[in-house]
Formats: structure tokens, sequence, C-alpha cells
């Protein structure tokens, strides 16, 4: 699944201190889902004014150094004129990999002219699946030869390896499965000749599975996931930017802040949707009237994950909303 990240600055900037990336490229069918949740038909239109709220919001770029599109959204322009696959694994444990290599070169090249500097590629391991030794080495595989191929047409690729929360498994295992993981994904990226320091890595953070029923505090998720990229990531790498893959939005901004109490040689930081968007959605309704209550909304997810960058979360004055999970078993986008 190849998605496009239009950079409002150079890759220092998006890596830089109390900012983050807003990842705001769900897919049609996914954004459909998402507009049907507040009543709303999948339309063209209604997904361009969704994401020219979340663009426009006045102030965003105080907490937010970039966001990620959709193809679609590379090439719309906002509502007033302005710019803004996974499949089945043969031979595997019903596995998934994510195809879309072949006429990579020249689309990168193309989003490049339409005004791109950086992309992203998420690839998923399941933990319930196995994994299979086959899944994890196509997936690192398939996320090194993007690397490659973003870098020399320009583009600094994003490479996210999501290790999906569905299962009943402890963190114990979700730490085990992430390392090799991460391991085979950095072989095949050096294989690739891929130039560490330009790139960036949207991971998961290391939690139980969702249905574990022994859940784990934000110190430690903080102590498995800071352990395993002093293990497996080198400190090449400018910007470890997490997903929040099906977290509640305080317990993704909890977890990032943990991780902040103390100097890493990398910058740490979140690449959030539905942990950024989901009561800003809600807030929404599709309503015009609902536009800035919205946006404002989306600020305070916004500034409470820039302050959880920098370690000074406090999760003082949340609402209920943002304490719901947001885990869907077999989520898919």
């Amino acid at each position: 699944m190849f998605q496009c990240f239009t950079s409002f600055y150079k890759l220092k900037t998006v890596a830089s201190p109390g900012r983050g990336i807003l990842a705001m490229d769900e897919s049609n069918a996914t954004c459909g889902k998402r507009l049907a949740s507040i009543g709303l038909e999948n339309t063209e239109a209604n997904r361009q004014a969704y994401r020219t709220l979340l663009v426009t919001a006045p102030g965003l770029g105080q907490y937010i150094s970039g966001a990620i599109l959709f193809e679609e959204t590379l090439y719309q322009s906002t509502t007033d004129g302005k710019k803004m696959g996974l499949v089945p694994l043969a031979g595997s444990n019903d596995e998934s990999w994510c195809q879309g290599l072949d006429g990579l070169a020249s689309r990168t090249a193309a989003y490049y002219q339409q005004g791109a500097r950086f992309a992203k590629w998420r690839t998923v391991v399941s933990i319930p699946n196995g994994p299979s030794a086959l899944a994890v080495r196509e997936a690192a595989w398939g996320l090194a030869r993007y690397a490659a191929i973003a870098q020399d047409n320009g583009l600094v690729p994003i490479v996210e390896p999501e290790i999906l929360l569905d299962g009943d498994h402890g963190i114990d295992r979700t730490f085990e499965v992430a390392q090799k993981v991460w391991a085979e994904v950095f072989f095949y990226l050096a294989e690739n000749n891929v130039m560490f320091e330009g790139i960036l890595l949207k991971p998961s953070m290391v939690t139980p599975g969702a249905e574990c029923k022994e859940k784990a505090t934000p110190q430690q998720v903080a102590e498995y996931t800071l352990k395993l990229l002093h293990r497996r990531i080198p400190p090449a790498v400018p910007g470890i930017m997490f997903l929040s893959g099906g977290q509640s939005e305080v317990e993704a901004t909890l977890n990032l802040n943990a991780m902040n109490q103390g100097p890493n040689p990398w910058h740490v930081s979140f690449s959030y949707a539905r942990a950024l968007q989901n009561t800003c959605l809600k807030t929404w309704g599709g309503r015009p009237e609902n536009v800035k209550a919205a946006q404002d909304t989306l600020l305070t997810r916004a500034k409470a994950n820039s302050l959880a960058q920098l370690g000074k979360y406090t999760g003082e004055g949340e609402s209920e909303e943002a304490k719901k999970g947001m885990f869907v078993k077999g989520y898919v986008y």
C-alpha cells in the first residue's frame, strides 16, 4: 500500500522537538467507514471536506510538521481551491503481504513532480498467524525495495512495519516478534543500499495483544519499546514516528510521553491517524457549523502529543471520548 507524504519542511524539521506527523492517508474505503460512523456517504466531496477541515486547522503547524496523504488527496485541492494493498500471501499461514512495487519508480517520480518530498509504505505482520518466516521476509524485502526506489527518486521514505494488535498474546511475545521483524527490515534496507540518515521509521509500539488480559502500563510499554529500539535501530535514523494502531487517543499519548522521559538517540514522536482524528471526526459530524469546534479538538490532541514528545504530558483534563479504545479486530486500510 503506497501513499504519498507531502512535507511541510525538510527532514530535520519534520523530526523537530515537540512535533509529529498527522497520518490522514486512509484509503477511500477506510475513509468511507469513518464517514459512515457519522452518517455521511462515502463521496469524493465528503472526503475532501473532511480532509480540508484537518489541513486548514489554524495553528496546526506548531505541533504537526507534516501530513501523510492518500494518493487521491495529493491530486486534490481543498474545498476553496488550495492544494493540500494488502493481499493474501501464497504459501503462508493465511497471512498478507503488500504489493505495489511494479511501476513504483515512475509513480514516485510523478509524486515528486506533484510536490511530495516524502513517501510511506505500510506492511503488516500478524502474531496470531505465526508469523511465518515467509511473511516476515516478504514484509521486510518489500519495505526495503520501496525505500530504495523512493530515495532514488528524491523522496524520503517512511518505513512502516506494523505488528498488528490482534491476539491475546502478552507483551513479551510482541517483543520477540518485533525483534525478528525489525532485524529483517534493517538487514534488507542495508542490502538495498538505503541511506539510514534519509529515512523515517513508523513502527508499532511494543504492547500486549488487544485481547490480552494483562494490560501494560505506559512505563512498561516505554521500557519494552525503547529496549527494542536500542537493540535494532541504528542511531543514524533521524526519527521514530510511532503509529497508534488502535490505542485510545489518551493511551497513545501516555505511552509516547513515557518514552520521552529521558534523552534518546532518535527523535521519538508520533504519526497518528485515529489517535489524532477520532474525537475531531465525531465533533464535526459532517456539519459545516461544527468545523471550528472540530478543528479545536484536533489542536487539543496535537498539542497533547507535542507535549508527550517533549515528555511533559500529564493527561489532566482529558475527555471520556479520548479514553475510548479504537481497536478493531481484523482491521484493514
